[in-house]
């Protein structure tokens, strides 16, 4: 396979200059129509959400934060493409270094900080896009947006986006945007999620068109934490769940050099966690409500045990980095069994 050295040769690079050439190359090769000559198995399409998913592998949210690259990533074979986390207003993120490579660990840590450049642009990008597929957006909060005014942040994202998306996650559990994990305590998650369903189904009566509003919560949660989140989501009647978001924690890692690197852990590590949180919530909404399962989906095996903890659709990002494109390819091969 060419993707391990193109791999060695990407991880010579700084991360984030390594992520800007894999999407400056993966567009170029999107437009020399080179994606073309990727196999696309068959696949079983599925209706979640009143969507229908041509396939359950979906482009997690943190790779096209802007909607630059929607239709190369789509046509290495995603059912569904989610992009963001994009804010209301530009924000340049954390300083820097601000993302690491763990790569004995299959691993990354990253403290970037919802760096995007806003909701208009991100508009601009979705109005030209050709992908006529399943395209999510995920909305979060300025970091100078005090909490009192987040749902203003989260409205606004919504109004701007629901023309061009499928659905709509609320991002209320990265770890690098300070305090915004408390929006998840109930006292905060049930008003949050009133109000947006209630602008959900405005939109909906007067538009003639419903756009499902999902959820993606944090793996560091108690049980007790994810009993509370879930009772909500089901008196909210919201339509969907993703879980989970990256870690604070670092079991696994302890002793690698970048263990005591704030941010969030993503990869091989944090799949335990994410799959233990997919299994206990399934079992919390008993089928009332689809479950997106992301974290650690490293290759086939990972992906068959997400689908059987509950998950019914799946995301990857992190497996990207070090499995490559073939990834896509082998986990929508084994969903359509």
């Amino acid at each position: 396979m060419l993707y391990p050295i193109l791999r060695k040769l990407l991880f010579t690079l700084e991360p984030e200059t390594a992520h800007r050439v894999t999407l400056t190359s993966l567009n170029l090769a999107y437009r020399l129509q080179l994606l073309r000559l990727l196999r696309k198995p068959a696949a079983q399409p599925c209706q979640l959400m009143g969507l229908t998913f041509p396939n359950r592998i979906g482009m997690a949210a943190g790779f096209d934060k802007n909607g630059e690259y929607i239709d190369a990533i789509a046509a290495l074979g995603f059912g569904f493409v989610e992009v963001g986390t994009v804010t209301p207003k530009p924000q340049i993120g954390n300083p820097k270094p601000r993302l690491f490579r763990l790569p004995e660990y299959q691993a990354v840590i990253n403290r970037l900080g919802f760096n995007n450049k806003g909701v208009d642009y991100l508009v601009s990008r979705l109005q030209k896009t050709r992908y006529q597929g399943i395209l999510g957006v995920n909305l979060g909060k300025n970091k100078d947006t005090p909490l009192e005014k987040a749902l203003d942040d989260y409205l606004y994202g919504f109004r701007k986006v629901w023309p061009y998306a499928s659905y709509i996650t609320i991002n209320i559990s990265s770890p690098n945007t300070p305090q915004l994990r408390i929006l998840q305590e109930e006292a905060w998650l049930s008003p949050l999620l009133q109000a947006l369903k209630e602008e959900q189904s405005n939109i909906a009566a007067t538009q003639k068109k419903y756009v499902p509003l999902v959820v993606k919560i944090s793996p560091d949660v108690s049980k007790e934490e994810l009993q509370n989140m879930a009772q909500i989501f089901l008196e909210k009647k919201i339509d969907g769940i993703i879980a989970t978001n990256t870690t604070i924690g670092r079991t696994g890692v302890e002793n690698h050099r970048y263990a005591n690197e704030a941010g969030g852990l993503s990869g091989r590590p944090l799949y335990p966690l994410a799959t233990h949180i997919v299994r206990e919530l399934k079992t919390l909404i008993q089928n009332r409500l689809p479950i997106i399962g992301v974290g650690g989906i490293m290759d086939a095996a990972c992906g068959q045990e997400k689908l059987a903890a509950g998950a019914d659709l799946l995301q990857v990002y992190t497996g990207l980095i070090y499995a490559g494109p073939s990834l896509v390819n082998e986990l929508v091969s084994f969903s359509a069994l």
